[in-house]
């Protein structure tokens, strides 16, 4: 009786990065988000998995909705995809849906958007409770000069005044659908939408904005910045603790749909 052909399912995960080193897997066993999630699929599918990511993701960066799918022969019901797969899953990481996609799907060619959300405190002390949950700044912070400085990174741009010097991407210019501000100055959400990123261009983003902020960079400078296409002239990159990957963006026929924020994300700041 011949085999079984291989299904494509596309899972959406969420994950703590301050737990892991990093999205992508490592040859030397250290704990990646990747390595984990391939090693629970594995041995619920009884057969070697690989995953194939919306986009990775640095240490100390989280997730609530990364994409990725994967092939298998193995005839499970999505209880056994969910609950069977986080139950050989460590802590700080969890499969919480699956679905059955076309073959030709791909979690990273198709994806159309991508939706990051930067969380910022300010304040003199950091709170140990937003550790690893949220970046900090101790300066008082002018957020309506970060509106105005964000409102120019909007539309198609060459970005490599925020772009890492190992980013390994084609071509510098990608473009911006939004960058909104939300909350108070002492607990800030930063929400990016577009459709792809460099690599560290939203914590580069974040140290200019933060510099625009505490008044070390003012707004035509930041447009200055922008304009020079340099990452030498640029503020250092700012941590990644509070830096969320927050839904990809898919074209309908797929049948994969941006998930909302979920409610312990502040959506309403």
């Amino acid at each position: 009786m011949p085999s079984p052909a291989p299904q494509r399912r596309a899972l959406f995960v969420s994950y703590d990065g301050s737990r892991f080193f990093g999205w992508q897997k490592q040859a030397d066993g250290i704990t990646t988000v990747q390595n984990a999630l391939e090693n629970a699929l594995s041995a619920i599918a009884q057969e070697p998995i690989s995953v194939i990511t919306a986009g990775r993701t640095d240490t100390g960066v989280h997730a609530t909705a990364q994409v990725v799918h994967f092939d298998s022969a193995a005839r499970r019901p999505e209880q056994a995809w969910v609950r069977g797969v986080n139950a050989h899953l460590p802590e700080g990481v969890a499969v919480w849906q699956v679905r059955e996609v076309a073959p030709q799907f791909h979690a990273r060619f198709d994806a159309c958007g991508r939706r990051y959300r930067y969380l910022l405190q300010s304040a003199p002390v950091r709170s140990p409770l937003l550790a690893a949950r949220a970046g900090w700044t101790h300066y008082a912070l002018d957020i309506e000069a970060m509106r105005q400085a964000a409102a120019l990174l909007v539309g198609e741009h060459d970005f490599s005044s925020f772009r890492a010097a190992e980013c390994q991407a084609k071509s510098p210019v990608k473009t911006l659908y939004s960058v909104s501000l939300h909350g108070t100055p002492e607990l800030l959400a930063v929400d990016f939408h577009g459709n792809a990123f460099l690599h560290h261009m939203v914590r580069n983003i974040m140290g200019a904005l933060v510099y625009v902020g505490c008044g070390k960079l003012a707004v035509p400078e930041f447009a200055d910045l922008l304009a020079a296409r340099s990452r030498r002239l640029a503020p250092p990159t700012f941590m990644p603790d509070g830096l969320y990957l927050t839904g990809v963006d898919y074209p309908p026929q797929w049948g994969v749909p941006t998930p909302p924020l979920p409610a312990w994300l502040f959506p309403d700041l």
